[in-house]
């Protein structure tokens, strides 16, 4: 089963993550797989439109950081940073190069991809995966998709490619980030997250007639378009702003490295679901 699936519906490309019986959690493998589809998605003159899923009941649990498949140690031809390779080096050495590359640079590379992105959201979405929305330039989300970054509980403040302040307000992500709780996609809308909310059944009906009828634009136009918002958010520090959030997330990681079991201070998505249970 490849961890990636893509397909073509007319003049939008769908690439769906392909992780169900692990809630979509994004391990090396799907990271590149993405890219790929991305890459294919692009290149293709057909392709006007490109729709983001994850299949099953949930979009996507964030990072993998413990199931079967977990594959940090492995390494991929690296495409987004030019970094040496994370394996056989230690420490923040290794985790600086890795991170430098699968989370930060390629959420940067497709952000700047030169074609609309919809990110259609069910379920979870929950750390790694809000990365994975918030390069998409529009997010429709079903009634029961929900939002969450809890990393703070490992002491880190948010996730690698650290959008906050510009997905919400900076109030609203304070909050999002100092409790660790789920925002629901009512709530996500309300501060300018989402762009849509419908009900679970309609999710893919209305993402893709959203999808056809940003199609029907000249694919110039909207090229164009996404660049110029891009610069304003750059403008208004975006790009700086993450990478100095960047080097607090490595500073935290090496705090926890030196202080506890390990640089997610011996946290697993056993002991993170627990504490946001509150048991």
């Amino acid at each position: 089963m490849t961890v990636v699936r893509y397909e073509r519906r007319g003049p939008v490309a769908v690439v769906t993550m392909n992780r169900p019986e692990y809630r979509n959690a994004q391990n090396s493998a799907m990271t590149y797989a993405l890219d790929e589809a991305f890459y294919r998605a692009v290149a293709d003159d057909e392709v006007k439109v490109i729709v983001l899923a994850g299949e099953g009941r949930h979009f996507s649990a964030g990072h993998d950081i413990g199931t079967p498949e977990r594959d940090a140690h492995v390494s991929f031809e690296r495409k987004a940073v030019l970094w040496w390779d994370h394996v056989g080096k230690e420490g923040a050495e290794s985790r600086f190069a890795r991170e430098s590359e699968v989370y930060l640079g390629m959420c940067r590379r497709w952000r700047e991809i030169p074609k609309p992105t919809i990110a259609m959201v069910q379920g979870a979405c929950i750390a790694g995966g809000l990365m994975l929305a918030w390069v998409c330039d529009l997010i429709v989300a079903s009634d029961d998709a929900f939002f969450a970054d809890p990393v703070v509980r490992m002491g880190i403040p948010g996730v690698e490619y650290f959008a906050h302040p510009w997905m919400m307000p900076p109030r609203i992500a304070k909050e999002f980030l100092y409790t660790g709780d789920r925002m629901p996609a009512r709530r996500a809308y309300e501060v300018g997250m989402v762009n849509r909310v419908v009900a679970r059944d309609e999710l893919e009906t209305e993402t893709f007639a959203l999808a056809d009828k940003i199609a029907a634009m000249p694919r110039l136009g909207l090229a164009l378009t996404k660049k110029a918002v891009n610069q304003a958010e750059d403008l208004q520090g975006m790009h700086a702003g993450m990478d100095s959030v960047f080097g607090l997330h490595h500073l935290a990681h090496a705090h926890n490295a030196e202080t506890s079991a390990d640089s997610l201070a011996g946290m697993d998505p056993k002991s993170m679901k627990a504490a946001a249970d509150g048991s």
